[in-house]
């Protein structure tokens, strides 16, 4: 089948045209080698599942094959770049935080944030749904966890609007000084929010309180506190990874639910099946798309030889559409069970905040269907498609209320 309505959307709202499996495409390789960027590119699903496993070949520490001090900046405590066992340690130290008991305990609030961002639009004809509910609920769950103001969530937006519209790629052929220079173009933009953790970090260190940030200062590893610049890059990890997978989930799943207006009913009548489309919808619209890794030494990777020293990019989202693992991999399907999609990741970096994500997108889409009879996209003002290849979802997505 190839006219799913998904595909055909995808296509129509003009989403990023190398992701490719948004557009009902697949890849003509399952590994292949990009001259262009100098590295290689897996898009199977038991390919994908193998290497986020075998962390002994596959290195998370990917920036080590740039020389370029700009990439490398903001390396200590960064969990995505650690391998074990320095990244057992350090996600130790939050991992409390993130406990089933913990996240339990924030459905009240996340409740309450949600009927109050609504609120605001209630008895409209129309809303964004990105900018009024999708952005701001979880930022400020992940701010008030960390203790940063969620008043200045405008801030954070503002930062992360950077990383959302980033389309620029460095490739591992370039020249090390323009890998120097579009690493630090890129860096430049991202040092006011670096800086601005920087001051809360030094105020816990004077002024504990009852949050995150200050357990992440007080926290030791091998008998050893933080330094400001490990508990800096590991805030600001927890502050964007904290709420753009939600914000994303939940623009997509509206995305697929007004695709597929039969499903839409459905779920409207049975709300347990919203797990289920939230599951689905992180399959077939993973926000982050891909993963890297390096290789610690020469591997085989489905009968392609892989040297040591390379660069792995392993697209979860095209893997979370293989046929091989999925039946109609283009196909949304709620009920799709078991769904062992890889849009959280594998392994010992598999989502810390995955089951934060999974709530606030379970309260906030029931709410949204209690409170709104009808939710559809506007025809004549589509959504918008992210331009980063690094992200899957749209920056805006007005929808109709009646």
């Amino acid at each position: 089948m190839n006219d799913y309505p998904m595909t055909i959307a995808a296509s129509r709202w003009k989403a990023h045209s190398q992701h490719f499996w948004l557009h009902g495409h697949k890849p003509e390789q399952l590994v292949r080698f990009d001259e262009e960027m100098g590295r290689w590119d897996v898009y199977g699903y038991p390919e994908a599942l193998e290497i986020l496993n075998d962390t002994a070949t596959f290195s998370s520490d990917t920036k080590r094959l740039y020389a370029s001090e700009s990439v490398n900046s903001h390396k200590e405590g960064n969990l995505i770049q650690m391998d074990e066992p320095d990244h057992r340690k350090l996600r130790t130290l939050v991992s409390h935080a993130f406990t089933p008991k913990i996240v339990a305990d924030l459905e009240p609030r996340i409740h309450e944030l949600t009927h109050e961002l609504l609120e605001e639009v209630s008895g409209q004809d129309e809303f964004e749904l990105m900018a009024e509910l999708a952005y701001p609920l979880p930022v400020i769950v992940i701010a008030e966890l960390l203790g940063v103001p969620s008043a200045d969530r405008h801030l954070f937006k503002k930062w992360v609007s950077v990383m959302l519209e980033n389309t620029a790629q460095i490739s591992l052929n370039d020249d090390e000084d323009d890998v120097e220079r579009e690493g630090g173009n890129l860096l430049e933009k991202w040092l006011p929010m670096f800086d601005y953790i920087r001051e809360h970090v030094g105020e816990r260190r004077r002024k504990p309180r009852q949050d995150l940030m200050t357990e992440l200062v007080r926290a030791e590893v091998d008998g050893r506190r933080l330094t400001d610049d490990e508990a800096v890059t590991f805030a600001v990890l927890l502050l964007v990874g904290g709420h753009v997978t939600t914000t994303m989930m939940l623009g997509s799943a509206m995305l697929c639910l007004d695709a597929h207006p039969d499903w839409a009913a459905r779920v409207r009548d049975d709300r347990s099946m919203v797990p289920g489309v939230l599951e689905e919808t992180m399959r077939l619209f993973s926000p982050f798309p891909s993963v890297a890794r390096s290789t610690n030494a020469e591997v085989d990777i489905l009968g392609q030889r892989v040297p040591k020293d390379q660069m792995v990019m392993v697209w979860s989202a095209a893997a979370n559409r293989d046929a091989r693992q999925f039946t109609h991999p283009d196909m949304f399907d709620p009920t799709r069970d078991p769904n062992p999609h890889l849009a959280f990741g594998r392994g010992i970096h598999f989502c810390l905040g995955a089951p934060l994500a999974r709530l606030e997108g379970r309260i906030a889409l029931n709410i949204l269907l209690d409170r709104f009879p009808m939710l559809r996209i506007d025809p004549d003002n589509p959504p918008v498609f992210i331009p980063s290849l690094d992200l899957t979802g749209v920056s805006t997505l007005p929808l109709r209320t009646g």
